[in-house]
Order: structure tokens, then C-alpha cells, then sequence
């Protein structure tokens, strides 16, 4: 039943560009790129239990490498993806010394505060970075430089970071971190060291959000401070929550309902902060384990 659900969502990837303009074309590369950056963190939230409110710390400094080494050191783009994950990974080696040394509300405020730490980096640095006028014209590989080929490179590299994610939760390793969500002393007990479990969970959930911000960069063409703000770490929380913790799939489609919205209501208003929080509350006390979560509750009674 999953392959046959998998394989039919692949199947509607790879017919989608067709019948559709460029602007949903472009849309739907957008959905696609956040859905990584939200199962990145889901691997956090929703398998080690870690509420992190500083993930776009990841997804900007990935991002903003990749950028600076095609704008600036002229590197190969492949190259400079490369790079700009391994980056984020390196980051989040370090960040996760120092945050996870904390737990619960004082881990969600180690990870803000380290993340507004690059974003101040990123808005004084006007020489490196642009300030708040960001780093424009960020050059595509000419072999993806168009809408449609750029979608489909995307579809390939996510599609493979979420099976490379969905084996990684399935693994020994996946489920010691259920064990450590659920009950870390008695994971203590087991003889696991869960500090290394959670550690090693940071950096590859660092190195995913990397990935998805250098893609972002490609696909805006575009890379401003914007990517490290909180608000990007809150809609990538709010993306996990609204699909259901735990689960991968939930995040991806709470990415793909954000950007929906978020486009819809745009047209009518500015204040889509305001609607992200009302959205939060909603789901929060309607649907406390997401939507994903709602129709596994639902369909025993269904049957």
C-alpha cells in the first residue's frame, strides 16, 4: 500500500508541469523545498523530541555559502551546494555542543538566541552579505537554469534526501531516538549514551535544512536575511506541527498547506503573521497531533 501510494505521488510529480504555467510550476518547487526543510526538523520535533525555534539558523548559512561562493569566489554551483551543505552540518556541530546542554524551554531559547546571533552577522556585514539588502542574481547551473528543469532537479534531490530520512528513522538508530523521546533515563539504563544519539540528530538535521536553503537560494535566485529569521524557524515549526511530529509525511504536507495559504492570503492581506499565529492556536487545540495524526485517529472508526 506505501509503494503503491508512493509511487503514485511520483507519478503526479512528474506530471505536473505539464497543463501548469511557469508561476505554479515555480510554486510547487517552492512546496517541494520547504517540505525538506520541514522534515529536517520533524526529525528533531517529532523523533528526538528536540523543539528547536532556531532551525533556519541551517537553512541561511547553507544558503548564504552556496551564494557567496558562485557571487563572490566564482566556484562551480555544484560545488558551491556542496559546500554550503557541509557548512550547515559544521554548524550544526557546533551549535549542538552548546544547545544541547539544555533541555526543554531553555533548549527552544538556546536555539533562538543562537540562530538571532547569524541573523545580526548577516544583517551587520553589509560588505559580505548585503545587509538587508541581500545577495541578488545568485546564478542557477546552466544545466537547471530554467523553471521546469530546476523542478525536476529539485523533485530528484529531495526525493532522495526524504528516503535518505525515512531510512534513517526506520534504522536501529531511528528507533533509539523514539526511546530517548520517550523516556531518556530508561534509554540511560539500556546502556545508550543518548546525549551522542540526540547530538548526531542535530548535525543531520542541520545538514538537511542545508540543503534545502542552498536549493532555496537557487530557486529565488535570491538570498536576504530573511532566511535566518525566526519567523522562518516558526514556519517551519508551525509546517511539522500542522502535518503531525513524527510522521515525515505530515511536514511536507503541512510545507505544501503553508505555501497555499500563504499565497491565497497574501492577495488580500499583509498581516500573514497574524493568520500564522491564528493557524497555530487551530491546530494546536483542534488537532493536537496534526493532520496526519487526525485522520490516523479517524480511520479506525471510518471502517
Amino acid at each position: 500500500m506505501k509503494l503503491v501510494a508512493a509511487a503514485a505521488v511520483l507519478a503526479v510529480l512528474i506530471a505536473l508541469p505539464f497543463g501548469l504555467s511557469e508561476y505554479y510550476v515555480s510554486l510547487a518547487t517552492r512546496m517541494i523545498i520547504l517540505a525538506l526543510f520541514a522534515m529536517s526538523l520533524d526529525l528533531l520535533l517529532g523523533y528526538a523530541g528536540l523543539a528547536s525555534l532556531g532551525h533556519a539558523a541551517f537553512f541561511g548559512v547553507s544558503a548564504y555559502a552556496t551564494a557567496l561562493l558562485v557571487l563572490r569566489a566564482e566556484w562551480n554551483p555544484w560545488l558551491s551546494l556542496v559546500a554550503g551543505v557541509a557548512l550547515a552540518a559544521l554548524t550544526g556541530a557546533v551549535y549542538g555542543l552548546l544547545a544541547l546542554r539544555a533541555r526543554g524551554t531553555y533548549f527552544l531559547m538556546i536555539t533562538l538566541a543562537l540562530a538571532q546571533v547569524l541573523w545580526g552577522i548577516a544583517f551587520g556585514w553589509r560588505t559580505m552579505t548585503g545587509g538587508d539588502d541581500g545577495l541578488p542574481n545568485v546564478p542557477r547551473p546552466d544545466v537547471v537554469a530554467d523553471t521546469v528543469r530546476f523542478y525536476y532537479f529539485t523533485v530528484l534531490i529531495v526525493g532522495l534526501g526524504a528516503l535518505v530520512l525515512f531510512r534513517i528513522v526506520r534504522s536501529p538508530f531511528g528507533y533509539a531516538l523514539r526511546g530517548i523521546r520517550e523516556s531518556e533515563t530508561r534509554m540511560l539504563a539500556l546502556g545508550y549514551d543518548a546525549w551522542l544519539y540526540k547530538y548526531l540528530a542535530f548535525v543531520l538535521a542541520s545538514a538537511f535544512a542545508g540543503l534545502a536553503g542552498s536549493l532555496y537560494a537557487y530557486y529565488n535566485k535570491f538570498v536576504g536575511i530573511d532566511y535566518l529569521h525566526v519567523v522562518r524557524s516558526a514556519e517551519a515549526l508551525l509546517m511539522v506541527i500542522l502535518g503531525g511530529a513524527g510522521t515525515l509525511v505530515g511536514p511536507a504536507l503541512g510545507a505544501a498547506l503553508i505555501v497555499i495559504l500563504e499565497n491565497v492570503i497574501s492577495a488580500y492581506t499583509q498581516r500573514w503573521l497574524l493568520v500564522l499565529g491564528a493557524i497555530y492556536v487551530v491546530v494546536t487545540l483542534l488537532a493536537p497531533r496534526g493532520l496526519v495524526g487526525l485522520v490516523l485517529e479517524k480511520w479506525p472508526r471510518s471502517k
